[in-house]
């Protein structure tokens, strides 16, 4: 193999690296600035005139753990919301990686404002409630984990953890039931996923 030859497949071997190991593309806001680790940010529908952020309220007849749920008033922004990627050193949030998504205000429950996974026994549906564990990715943190993805030119949050290897896990994208009362909570869906974007707050 001469030497012109072997300077070309060093290249085209470089090259498929990069590419392998290229980091996934960033989030960006409503303004087209990438989302920032441990910032604050809102989390707004796309879709007009169906309610607005999302907040914390009591559900279930209870008074906590406080679930994750839609302002009814699309004026309203809701609270702001930080995300830890797994890797808690990485500046950047980037897409389809997994991230602790976490409120940015106090709660009267004693206890985290981090998102995470709970089965509602009364609706027969997962749904978002807060008291999750920040960090620590792995098999015992399971349900904390969310995913980014895009949903045509906007966003869309996806449950799907890739946090431990022999997990068995779902994946389903988070959407909005509204229910009786008006209350529109963060619940798992296989058909219509919450359309959303990102403003800093």
């Amino acid at each position: 193999m001469n030497t012109t030859h072997l300077s070309l497949c060093c290249i085209l071997l470089s090259i498929l690296i990069s590419t392998a190991t290229a980091a996934p593309p960033p989030v960006l806001d409503i303004e087209g600035k990438q989302l920032r680790a441990g910032a604050d940010y809102y989390i707004l529908p796309v879709v007009r005139g169906r309610g607005g952020g999302l907040t914390l309220a009591a559900t279930r007849n209870e008074t906590c753990p406080l679930d994750v749920v839609q302002e009814r008033l699309e004026v309203k922004n809701g609270l702001p919301l930080s995300f830890r990627p797994t890797n808690g050193k990485k500046g950047v949030v980037r897409l389809s990686t997994d991230h602790n998504i976490k409120f940015s205000a106090a709660s009267i429950c004693v206890q985290s404002t981090v998102w995470k996974l709970h089965f509602d026994e009364s609706i027969q549906k997962y749904t978002i409630t807060t008291g999750g564990v920040e960090g620590n990715p792995g098999g015992q943190t399971l349900s904390n984990w969310f995913k980014i993805e895009k949903y045509d030119d906007d966003y869309k949050l996806v449950f799907c953890p890739t946090v431990c290897n022999y997990c068995k896990v779902i994946c389903k994208d988070v959407g909005i039931l509204v229910e009786e009362d008006g209350l529109r909570r963060l619940t798992l869906t296989d058909t219509a996923p919450f359309k959303l974007f990102f403003k800093r707050a």
